[in-house]
């Protein structure tokens, strides 16, 4: 079983690993390769931490979490799907992650089947996979800019499918998907009455458009996981605090799973968490409005490029860029670029076969750092391309 819990997509932050080593050792290097924000946590929330740790909040909390952060997030889910939810539907978890491997274990069984669209998350696979579930793939075109294929999901629907899983805004690609598309997956999950995971991870940063809840849509309020955190829209990477929302009988069964894996999540990250979610909200306006800058400052410096493509994202902190048409050695054109340039990023063919081709920029350090990033990717191509 251990062995189900490794993940072939794991390799594609070998370079990243590379790089923060060099880094340590004073080597000139820009890492774009991790999407982890160069903001530091807003003092408030940090304030509202270390009171309660001076306080005495050291001790095991509510395993289930506190009554307070689940209506806290049970009423800002209310207020963006437009219907009634409460503390009944939320457990906190440690992150996105860990909610996603709660669903995998209380909702699939050995034998059945979950679907989910690549390009996914390059872990996603051992996690969904865990207990003894089947994961299918199903591949989005990448020369239509990864949309969600409803036609794709309702060939590969078959008697043992069990689950889908929907990243919105995805990651890596940025893309958000439109009320149509959801519409077209909610269609097949209820007639097939199948459940649908949704990672919405990154619905605080979308650029344009409006990023919707599947779970907000006719009859899929009761057949739903909805799966966050506050990594990335809150800069909390480091603090380990995500949900999953879902029917009060599932919530239940991920209570008994907190009770067995890690007896409930810090009280302080707790508290702190209240404090993100009911005060930080121009602060995550603000983060929102500089990664849209820095994704229109990478976007402009690599457009141009012959026979590259860049995919502008609609949210989220990474561009995609198409290398496709270009030369690369047996390791991969991440490490060229790498041991040529200095510029770590992830080869996207770990988040699927997809994205093949494909690398992932992550404009999660200063704009200086990502227009030289992007300018000494541009050189290294241009070069390439030079007879």
């Amino acid at each position: 079983m251990v062995e189900r819990l490794a993940s072939e997509g794991a390799g594609g932050w070998d370079v990243l690993f590379e790089a923060w080593q060099a880094s340590r050792r004073g080597e000139d290097v820009i890492i774009l390769a991790v999407g982890d924000p160069d903001f530091h946590t807003p003092e408030p929330i940090i304030d509202v931490a270390v009171d309660a740790l001076r306080s005495g909040d050291t001790h095991y909390a509510e395993i289930s979490g506190r009554s307070e952060l689940r209506e806290v997030i049970a009423a800002r889910f209310s207020a963006q799907t437009g219907r009634d939810w409460g503390p009944e539907h939320v457990t906190p978890f440690s992150g996105t992650q860990q909610a996603l491997f709660a669903a995998s274990l209380c909702l699939l069984e050995a034998g059945d089947e979950v679907i989910a669209f690549d390009p996914m998350y390059l872990t996603y696979d051992a996690t969904l996979q865990a207990g003894g579930a089947k994961l299918t793939r199903l591949s989005l075109d990448a020369d239509a800019g990864f949309r969600i294929d409803a036609d794709v999901l309702a060939d590969a629907i078959n008697p043992a499918t069990r689950a889908v899983v929907l990243t919105t805004p995805n990651n890596p690609t940025g893309a958000v998907a439109s009320v149509e598309e959801l519409e077209s997956v909610a269609e097949l999950a209820r007639a097939n009455d199948l459940w649908v995971i949704a990672d919405e991870v990154y619905s605080d940063l979308v650029f344009e458009g409006r990023h919707t809840s599947i779970a907000a849509l006719e009859g899929m309020a009761d057949r739903t996981v909805t799966v966050s955190s506050l990594s990335k829209s809150h800069a909390m990477t480091g603090w380990r605090i995500g949900w999953a929302i879902a029917p009060p009988d599932l919530v239940r069964h991920f209570g008994n799973l907190c009770l067995a894996m890690n007896y409930g999540i810090p009280g302080f990250i707790q508290t702190a968490a209240v404090a993100a979610l009911t005060t930080q909200d121009a602060a995550v306006a603000d983060m929102r409005d500089i990664y849209r800058r820095r994704r229109d400052l990478a976007s402009a410096e690599l457009a141009g490029i012959d026979g590259v493509t860049v995919l502008t994202p609609q949210a989220g902190m990474y561009v995609m860029v198409d290398v496709r048409g270009l030369p690369t050695s047996d390791e991969g054109f991440a490490w060229d670029l790498y041991r040529a340039t200095g510029v770590a990023v992830v080869d996207a063919a770990g988040f699927g076969v997809a994205s093949e081709g494909w690398l992932r920029l992550a404009f999660t350090i200063s704009d200086e750092d990502v227009v030289e990033g992007c300018r000494r990717l541009k050189h290294y191509i241009t070069n390439l391309q030079t007879p």
